[in-house]
């Protein structure tokens, strides 16, 4: 701990009648999404209190496995990037995710970050895959539907990138996940309000297969107090100063939790019937949004935990193969709370 500082801060494609009746709820309702920073009098804060000892950890949290299947096959990783991107905002996007099965990488790690998520089995007792790679990947400069996207859309702009005439991306129902990854002057649907990204599966009567695929944007100009926290802060906490991102880059290493937030759910519950909390699938609460906003040792409710800072000030979690990053917690569903790599005790 000398060379930082702590900080202190807040498989088969479901029947089509099933398909059909998710699809309207989906698109009436932000059921999958997730936004980083802090809610007031939310759920998550009424159920998990004060606790810093085990954080997140509440009696009142019942997550269930519902029999379907999670990703025990190695993972791979496809990303289309929709708008202008700069090398280097992919490169730290593109380390991230190689850094997840990096297990050379010195410790709090994200390789060690992903273990908590390795713990997850299917209904034959195998374990998700501790191999996430790289896949390949598309670019649609041109912004082929659009500047503003639909929940709908997001599904158009995956079936433009498999089916494309030329280097479309491969189709991999077992092990392949599909990263949207829209550039800082696209808006999606809900995006800033309630959501920083979602996740799904594609529906076979629009891209001709059932593949899990999740959207995340880039809130740098949009909305970086709701969906960079705690990078950026939100208008309605006064006083709060936002940290230093780990790579000079508040939009993309705010990107970087979403990522992983969402990663971690689409291997533990890629088809909405595996890992999640509550009766309903259409508004599951999964393995990262049992810990929204917890980055450290004593984080729950509004608090964030304890973080580390570099010698430049800028904070962060853990580490990649030649970054550093900002990665929220997981929910460990063996010790029933929130745990990462960077836990004091």
């Amino acid at each position: 701990m000398s060379r930082w500082a702590i900080t202190n801060r807040r498989s088969p494609a479901p029947p089509i009648i099933i398909l059909a009746v998710l699809s309207t709820f989906l698109f009436i309702h932000p059921s999958i999404a997730w936004r980083p920073w802090p809610r007031q009098n939310n759920k998550t804060e009424l159920e998990f209190g004060s606790s810093k000892k085990y954080e997140g950890s509440s009696e009142f949290v019942k997550l269930r496995y519902h029999m379907g299947p999670v990703l025990t096959t190695n993972i791979t990783v496809h990303i289309i990037w929709y708008g202008t991107w700069s090398g280097s905002q992919k490169r730290i996007i593109r380390e991230f995710i190689n850094s997840i099965s990096d297990t050379t990488t010195r410790s709090p790690s994200v390789s060690g970050w992903w273990k908590t998520v390795q713990l997850y089995t299917d209904q034959t007792g195998s374990n998700i895959s501790r191999t996430v790679q790289l896949g390949e990947e598309k670019n649609d400069r041109l912004l082929s539907h659009g500047k503003s996207l639909t929940r709908l859309s997001v599904q158009h702009v995956i079936k433009a990138a498999v089916t494309a005439k030329t280097k479309p991306l491969p189709i991999s129902p077992k092990g392949g996940l599909y990263l949207l990854l829209t550039a800082d002057d696209v808006y999606v649907q809900d995006f800033c309000q309630n959501v920083c990204g979602f996740h799904y599966f594609t529906f076979s009567s629009i891209v001709g297969y059932t593949l899990p695929y999740a959207w995340i944007g880039n809130s740098g100009k949009l909305c970086p107090g709701t969906c960079a926290y705690p990078f950026a802060v939100p208008d309605y906490i006064p006083g709060l100063k936002p940290v230093k991102s780990p790579n000079g880059n508040l939009g993309i290493d705010g990107m970087i939790s979403v990522i992983g937030h969402e990663l971690a759910e689409l291997a533990s519950n890629p088809l909405v019937n595996a890992w999640y909390a509550g009766q309903d699938p259409v508004f599951p609460v999964e393995i990262a949004d049992l810990c929204e906003g917890i980055y450290g040792t004593g984080g729950g409710g509004s608090y964030t935990g304890q973080m580390m800072n570099d010698r430049d000030g800028a904070t962060y979690n853990m580490y990649g193969i030649r970054r550093k990053y900002l990665v929220q917690w997981v929910w460990n569903h063996v010790v029933n709370y929130c745990t990462g790599p960077n836990a004091l005790d």
